[in-house]
């Protein structure tokens, strides 16, 4: 993923559905698969990475690879961490709190993620499901996309203070651009880039208050704008990590997080 390097790829789970068992590739331990058989195929594997360390040693992508593999290992072989992916495990009372649908029982997921110590967890809506691109039908698509929105969202925040992780973990809800200010002719709003909200939650963050303003038309920032790079610096922030901090890129560029 960008300047970082193979060993830093995200692990990419399938779409959690409500009532069916869910399954990762890569994690979950299918065909009759074992912890046991699971672990003499490593065994293997490490014979062979011993076998072929030179190579390993010229390729940088081969190495982060490699890594990337060591952490699927350990995942794999921790019972916990399988343990987090296992949804049917929660009380129906508990799954049907965030929404019987992708969004919700992936917020549920995340939650149990958290839980198990996993440090930095992605949701990616789909358009498939909740569609947010309200190029046609804006007004009357939104009064059945919010709702479920909503309810999962306070599922997560909530299940997060129930465990006592809010204050430990930093949430940051976005997307890409605005809206248009102007409804066009299919009753739709079209990209904006002029303007555009995103909502911050948990860790150091002060709730309660809304930072920047806009002029009546939702149009143009009024007075003093937040910048992506703002937002960026506050979110690195409230994780303990110094915006301006410098790194070595895998091509040996230094790179500032935020400049």
């Amino acid at each position: 993923p960008g300047y970082l390097g193979n060993e830093f790829s995200a692990l990419t789970a399938g779409k959690p559905t409500f009532g069916i068992p869910y399954s990762v590739r890569g994690i979950s331990l299918e065909d009759g698969l074992t912890v046991d058989r699971y672990k003499s195929q490593r065994r293997l594997l490490d014979d062979l990475d011993t076998a072929f360390e030179g190579f390993e040693k010229l390729d940088a992508p081969v190495r982060g690879l490699d890594r990337f593999g060591a952490q699927a290992h350990d995942i794999i072989s921790a019972p916990s961490t399988r343990k987090a992916f296992d949804l049917e495990q929660e009380k129906p009372s508990e799954s049907k709190r965030f929404g019987k649908h992708e969004f919700g029982q992936s917020l549920l997921l995340a939650a149990r993620l958290i839980e198990a110590g996993v440090h930095f967890v992605t949701i990616r809506l789909r358009p498939a499901e909740f569609d947010f691109d309200t190029h046609t039908d804006n007004f009357s698509r939104l009064r059945k996309l919010l709702p479920p929105f909503d309810k999962g969202l306070a599922g997560l925040l909530d299940r997060l203070k129930e465990r006592g992780l809010f204050e430990s973990t930093a949430i940051m809800v976005a997307g890409e651009f605005g809206r248009t200010p102007q409804i066009n002719g299919q009753g739709g709003r079209d990209h904006w880039a002029r303007a555009m909200f995103a909502l911050m939650a948990g860790g150091d963050i002060r709730g309660g208050q809304v930072i920047g303003e806009t002029d009546a038309k939702a149009a143009e920032p009024k007075n003093e704008s937040v910048s992506p790079e703002d937002l960026a610096a506050s979110f690195f922030r409230n994780i303990g990590i110094d915006p301006k901090m410098e790194f070595q890129a895998n091509v040996g560029r230094p790179i500032t997080l935020v400049r």
